[in-house]
């Protein structure tokens, strides 16, 4: 975790920065528009934001794209979500490249489509081997199937005779978990101003700050990850510990 000096304020880089991208179907709604036009809106803002974070210093970034409750949604919305997820894939991943990004993907994705199965395949190949920003993109993805899936592996190894149940800890559950080589969340970002973690990421997030935006995720500009980021240098954490002071 890295700082650096502005204004006389110590600005402290959080590693690993998480983003619920909430908030598009209200903002075409309240501009006359189809909420499919708020999600390719979306897009762009993503584009932004990792590009942004990149510049920053942040190591790894982790979006919520499209949950395992959006599966609910009408047809036609998830139709167009699964579509533009890929097409977003396919369209950054030349820049993904050339900024040394590395693509890593949080969900069960055998549920997906084949075409996005396929994509997500090519931009995890594609960048690999590169050792910069990590984006994490979470698809099909639940907090709470993530953990179910962690436990179910989990329990086949003790079956299997392959693991003693005496040495499930906490280290050995995280090692189950879809991406297990990524920090913890340090700061969950959510747009839109509503003021819950939508089963997001609930392992990675158990000492995260949160950090509330009234502004929609399609409206996203860098200014809104410096604030972010110096309100989260003024925290003091404490990871269940005392405050210096107390």
């Amino acid at each position: 975790m890295g700082s650096v000096a502005t204004s006389g304020q110590e600005i402290v880089l959080p590693r690993h920065v998480a983003v619920i991208m909430d908030g598009n179907g209200r903002w075409a709604r309240e501009r006359g528009l189809d909420r499919v036009e708020g999600h390719r809106e979306g897009r762009y803002a993503a584009r932004r934001f990792v590009r942004a974070a990149r510049e920053r210093g942040i190591e790894v970034v982790s979006l919520y794209a499209f949950s395992t409750e959006n599966w609910s949604r009408p047809e036609s919305e998830v139709e167009a979500l699964m579509g533009l997820i890929e097409t977003a894939l396919l369209a950054e991943l030349e820049e993904l490249c050339e900024r040394g990004a590395r693509l890593r993907v949080s969900g069960r994705r055998e549920e997906l489509p084949a075409p996005l199965r396929s994509a997500l395949a090519t931009a995890e190949q594609a960048t690999a081997e590169n050792d910069g920003l990590v984006l994490n993109l979470c698809v099909n993805y639940g907090g709470q199937v993530e953990l179910v899936d962690a436990a179910k592996k989990i329990a086949s190894k003790v079956v299997a005779g392959g693991l003693d149940v005496e040495d499930v800890t906490p280290e050995v559950f995280a090692q189950h978990l879809y991406v297990p080589d990524i920090p913890p969340v340090d700061l969950l970002i959510r747009p839109g101003g509503d003021l819950r973690v939508s089963n997001f990421l609930l392992w990675q997030i158990a000492y995260a700050e949160f950090y509330s935006m009234a502004e929609y995720w399609p409206d996203f500009q860098p200014e809104h990850l410096d604030r972010a980021i110096e309100d989260y240098s003024r925290r003091q954490r404490r990871f269940g510990g005392l405050a210096l002071d107390e």
